[in-house]
């Protein structure tokens, strides 16, 4: 059966169309999935495309809390595992087995070892989310070993799974949204022990925590994002940041910077209003221009004349209108005023001129209109 034959793929489609945000997207996604390729245990991650730290997904059938600490340490300290996220990036496909990749020896893999034969699990396939070089999520499905093999008609059916998806929660990105004017501005703080447990957060972190795109947990448990981001932090030296970038269920983009401090026991997370730099890769990124076309978009965003993008590039003035016109395409914009208007309006100030504006240049809700 070719993939534009599945009886699934349709239902899929529609349901991806009245997605939203990026949780929305991966949760429709996930039931179509489950549907056609079972799993014992399964979750599924968003991820931060410039880094391939998780921001967020759904893991209410996923890994008890309890191994999750080791899990980030060999996903994000050790990364030599060999169905690590990064060598799978590397990969021509976007679905993986582990019981392929170790050729039948899973014993070999550390990650089987300390993960999942403790918890009676047989296998595990990888489904990346991936456009290009930029990989947006995955979805990890587990069986235990009283559950039949993956078949290769699964892995089939995954593969087709993965391109429509990936499309939905890139776009998903690029989609506006409005402060609710609940959460004040400025930066949240947030502490974490060696074992990843909170032990202190400021009232913007309260706030801004649960709008992060990430269900399933427990109520006092700790967001899987702020988890993955104190592992990589653990893995520089003490007083460096590792940092990620990400869109909150409201729509309102956020930063989350971890540092190491003290004599290592306890870490930082601060959480709030990403730079123009941060955003610009991210939001980039999620529109699908290519690397040429980006350098030209960046430049246009800071300012920059025809001629100087053309003496910077070393481009002809109709190489650069041939880049120009598919850019325009891509974005779905007539120009370069429009151009700087659907990237950098779109997502600091969607409604510019009415209303009151957050420090990050999004439109505050009418007073009216605010949450109790």
């Amino acid at each position: 059966m070719t993939a534009a034959a599945r009886p699934w793929r349709a239902g899929l489609g529609q349901s991806l169309a009245c997605a939203t945000s990026a949780v929305d997207v991966v949760g429709v996604a996930a039931k179509t999935l489950l549907r056609i390729v079972p799993a014992d245990v399964w979750c599924a991650v968003i991820l931060d495309p410039s880094t391939l730290l998780d921001t967020g997904g759904i893991h209410e059938a996923g890994f008890p809390p309890e191994v999750m600490p080791r899990l980030f340490e060999i996903e994000f300290v050790e990364q030599n595992d060999v169905d690590n996220l990064r060598a799978l990036t590397r990969r021509t496909s976007p679905v993986s087995l582990l019981s392929a990749s170790t050729k039948g020896d899973l014993a070999s893999s550390t990650y089987y070892r300390d993960i999942l034969a403790p918890l009676g699990l047989a296998d595990e396939m990888r489904i990346l989310l991936r456009d290009g070089v930029r990989t947006w999520g995955l979805f990890v499905l587990c069986r235990a070993g009283s559950s039949v093999p993956f078949s290769r008609a699964e892995q089939a059916d995954a593969r087709a799974v993965s391109a429509p998806v990936t499309e939905a929660l890139r776009q998903s990105f690029v989609r506006t949204g409005t402060d609710p004017g609940t959460i004040a501005d400025g930066t949240g703080l947030i502490t974490l022990d060696r074992d990843q447990r909170i032990v202190g957060m400021s009232r913007t972190a309260q706030l801004l925590i649960p709008d992060l795109q990430e269900d399933g947990l427990d109520g006092d448990q700790c967001p899987y994002a702020l988890r993955a981001l104190a592992a990589a932090a653990r893995r520089v030296a003490v007083g460096e940041s590792v940092r990620s970038v990400t869109r909150t269920k409201s729509g309102r983009w956020v930063s989350l910077n971890a540092c190491v401090i003290g004599e290592g026991d306890l870490l930082t997370i601060a959480i709030g209003p990403p730079e123009l730099n941060e955003l610009m890769a991210v939001v980039l990124d999620a529109y699908g221009l290519s690397p040429r076309h980006r350098q030209v978009t960046e430049m246009v965003l800071r300012g920059r004349s025809t001629e100087e993008i053309m003496a910077a590039l070393r481009l002809s003035k109709n190489t650069l209108a041939g880049y120009f016109t598919k850019i325009f395409e891509t974005v779905g914009v007539r120009g370069r005023s429009e151009l700087a208007g659907e990237i950098f309006l779109r997502h600091y100030q969607p409604c510019l001129g009415h209303g009151q504006l957050t420090l990050d240049g999004r439109l505050m809700a009418d007073p009216d209109d605010r949450e109790p």
